[in-house]
């Protein structure tokens, strides 16, 4: 089993920025890949970057490609998603997913955290 417990979402103007986290536990979280998707009211959910705990490999949606970067602090088993120029469209719950490989879908993703709000305001 792997435990995520996403933190760091709140509400910040257009053009801001602002960092989320996701503290990752369980035996064998290490071995898999690291993502966030987001869903925004009305809309499906949408993969935004992923990275992999060991190398650190990246995957980025175009739609954040540039303004976003998702990092990893293996001492701390905690991934990151440090959001930048941020826009209204960005406003979403914010997911934290565990899979089994770098993947832009949610089929590889096996464990996810209860969300985090980011509002953008205009």
């Amino acid at each position: 089993q792997v435990q995520l417990v996403e933190s760091g979402g709140g509400l910040v103007q257009a053009g801001g920025s602002l960092r989320v986290s996701c503290a990752a536990s369980g035996r064998t979280f290490r071995s898999y890949a690291m993502a966030w998707f987001r869903e925004a009211p009305g809309k499906e959910r949408e993969f935004v970057a992923a990275i992999t705990w060991i190398g650190g490999n990246t995957y980025y949606a175009d739609s954040v490609s540039g303004r976003f970067t998702i990092s990893r602090d293996n001492a701390k088993n905690t991934v990151y998603l440090q959001m930048k120029s941020l826009k209204p469209e960005d406003t979403a719950v914010y997911y934290c997913a565990a899979g089994t490989k770098l993947a832009g879908t949610e089929m590889p993703y096996d464990y996810w955290g209860q969300g985090t709000q980011v509002t953008v305001s205009s």
